[in-house]
């Protein structure tokens, strides 16, 4: 007899559509809103996330939910990026989705949590010590936000949501 295993994570909140605006690089982007965060991590530029799986165009729009964890404990980068890869029709974006999430929707995000922008651990920046980061947009309790980096190998709990990109038809 199967038995049921009930599932880690359920939606949070539903973002609907973003779509990508001419010129949108990380470097525009930190130079236009660097100074509305509390901390934005140096490290989130072009040159350390230059080819997410799926590169984004002018034009393109997606949609965007942002899921939580709902079981005890932690789970694994791998464990989050397996449950997006089962959800027909995602797409891994990285740093360049966060980024669009700031700018268009960061008003919906509840508050207190870290917003992972996942993407295949090959495409994302590894540093020095061998940490590969995974972009993460944090919703602060005060209402500001970092930009910030967080290690692929560091498990993860209920305080880290994630994103979730889907394309939509143009």
């Amino acid at each position: 007899m199967d038995k049921f295993v009930p599932e880690k994570f359920v939606p949070l909140v539903d973002l609907g559509k973003i779509t990508v605006p001419t010129g949108h690089r990380l470097v525009t982007f930190g130079k236009r809103s660097y100074k509305r965060f509390w901390h934005y991590d140096k490290a989130l530029t072009d040159q350390n996330f230059p080819n997410p799986t799926r590169i984004l165009k002018p034009g393109d729009r997606l949609w965007v939910r942002a899921f939580r964890q709902v079981v005890p404990g932690t789970t694994t980068s791998e464990e989050r990026i397996d449950f997006c890869r089962r959800q027909e029709g995602n797409v891994f974006v990285g740093a360049q989705g966060a980024s669009l999430v700031f700018d268009q929707k960061r008003d919906l995000l509840p508050k207190g949590l870290w917003y992972g922008s996942f993407d295949q651990r090959e495409h994302l920046w590894k540093d020095t010590s061998g940490c590969y980061g995974v972009p993460n947009l944090v919703a602060l309790r005060g209402g500001s936000f970092d930009f910030d980096l967080r290690c692929f190998e560091r498990p993860r709990d209920d305080g880290d949501a994630f994103f979730s990109f889907r394309d939509l038809p143009g």
